[in-house]
């Protein structure tokens, strides 16, 4: 029986993460553009070179992070989603230690890349309950609060929070900041808010008027409110594939003829109702979180 083989990785290098994004739930892959390209093998990510530069990729880290975070901000303890809060909260950037999650996962579970590496050549990786996920998180981040001393921290910021974090209202200091977090944090990434992807275009793929909703209103401003990437994941959840993959194609900057040509349209009128739909289900979406 061969000997497992010990395997040195940099530490800022990209692959630490991997056992963690094969942690992640299914609904939190899924909706992540670049994480669902890998596939579940890690036999089959390790000996691809294409698998293998999207996991050194920008792009997959942002994606990593951002579903750790999202994981992670719940058991610190503070109320709401993490984007009730601004980067002025302490707790908003803590919840981005990815390394340090990583570490603990491990630790806590065993779970990390040498065992990546010891499974069998062609084991397929399921995908953790959702349940298991949210019981280990609220484990290692219970470790995490008191190996870093980060409670009096935590303490703090409940007595004295700023002012901005977690208001009822979508305040300019919180869209400012969400807005400059999830554009500029990698300068690889480019990212498409959903106003913009849902901009038609004319019958030679030219930006059209925004379809049936005026964004002077402050209420449909879509581009204040859904940049937000945990706001967003929630909302594609409720599409069906059909419409995910077409809102998820506009945001990478598909044109509609585009989109139109790999769904079998006749032309880029029955993408164009697709996003009609797509953009009532939002507004409906949004109302229920008033």
């Amino acid at each position: 029986m061969p000997q497992a083989i010990a395997v040195r990785v940099p530490r800022d290098s990209n692959f630490n993460y991997l056992a963690f994004m094969y942690f992640l739930p299914y609904e939190y892959v899924e909706s992540s553009p670049t994480l669902r390209k890998l596939p579940r093998c890690f036999g089959d990510v390790a000996s691809s070179s294409e698998m293998l530069d999207i996991v050194d990729s920008d792009q997959f880290l942002n994606e990593v992070m951002n579903a750790a975070s999202a994981l992670a901000f719940p058991h610190f303890g503070f109320g709401g989603w993490k984007e009730h809060y601004t980067g002025y909260c302490p707790v908003w950037t803590l919840s981005y230690f990815l390394q340090l999650w990583a570490r603990l996962l491990q630790e806590e579970t065993g779970w990390g890349l040498q065992r990546l590496i010891q499974l069998p050549r062609n084991y397929v990786i399921p995908y953790f309950d959702t349940d298991y996920v949210s019981d280990v998180m609220s484990r290692i981040v219970k470790r995490g609060i008191s190996e870093q001393g980060w409670q009096p921290i935590l303490d703090t910021v409940r007595e004295m929070p700023c002012d901005e974090d977690f208001e009822q209202r979508n305040t300019n200091v919180r869209i400012d900041f969400i807005r400059k977090w999830y554009h500029t944090r990698s300068k690889k990434v480019k990212m498409v808010s959903l106003e913009t992807c849902m901009v038609s275009e004319d019958d030679e793929g030219n930006p059209g008027d925004f379809i049936e909703f005026s964004v002077a209103d402050p209420r449909h401003d879509i581009a204040s409110i859904v940049e937000s990437e945990g706001y967003c994941r929630r909302f594609k959840m409720l599409l069906n594939e059909r419409d995910r993959t077409i809102l998820e194609m506009r945001e990478d900057g598909y044109t509609f003829e585009e989109i139109a040509a790999k769904f079998g349209y006749k032309n880029h009128s029955g993408v164009v109702k697709r996003m009609q739909a797509i953009k009532k289900a939002y507004l409906e979406y949004e109302s229920k979180q008033q």
